[in-house]
């Protein structure tokens, strides 16, 4: 009999999906739980921020691989303690996924993608007073579409309440989640 992989999830969709709400109200659902939110993280550059979309690209999509990997590290260590981990972040290619993957060896990492319609994501996100910039990135709806149409377990979470998507979150089969890890310990 093989051990259980500890596990993680992964939410991505644009701003304004539900990302942040759903992975923290997943992590609160278990008796130990930790959400890594990667805007929190990426907020921790006060200097030298380059943001996703800004020049120059190569030092943005260096930042962005660095919230990643702070990301994993903050996952891994948390389920060395036994705790439950969910991530978020925006994670518009296969490229970004791969580098989840390769920070978390031996996890048992499962993607969720949050796919409600770009309106109720763009009212959403209106609707939050802490950020709005669903505008700015409305056009990565279609190349998530695009990049993950095969992987993950998709969500339209338009309608149904957060505790509803968590709950299908919850009794969703591991194989529900289409993604194979190549860097799990098997």
């Amino acid at each position: 009999m093989s051990a259980r992989l500890p596990t993680a999830w992964l939410f991505t969709g644009i701003p304004g999906a539900g990302k942040t709400t759903t992975a923290r109200t997943l992590a609160r659902s278990f008796p130990r739980g930790v959400h890594i939110e990667g805007d929190r993280l990426f907020d921790l550059v006060v200097s030298g921020r380059v943001a996703p979309g800004e020049l120059p690209v190569l030092e943005a999509d260096r930042q962005i691989e660095l919230c990643i990997d702070h990301q994993c590290a903050l996952a891994r260590r948390a389920l060395e303690d036994g705790f439950a981990v969910t991530i978020d972040f925006v994670v518009a290619d296969r490229g970004r996924l791969a580098r989840y993957a390769a920070g978390l060896p031996g996890i048992d990492l499962r993607l969720v993608v949050l796919v409600p319609d770009p309106e109720t994501a763009l009212a959403r996100d209106r609707d939050r007073p802490e950020k709005t910039v669903a505008a700015r990135w409305v056009h990565l709806d279609a190349q998530i579409r695009k990049e993950f149409e095969d992987v993950g377990l998709w969500i339209d979470n338009a309608e149904p309440s957060v505790s509803d998507v968590v709950a299908r979150i919850r009794a969703a089969p591991k194989e529900a989640f289409r993604f194979d890890n190549p860097q799990a310990a098997r």
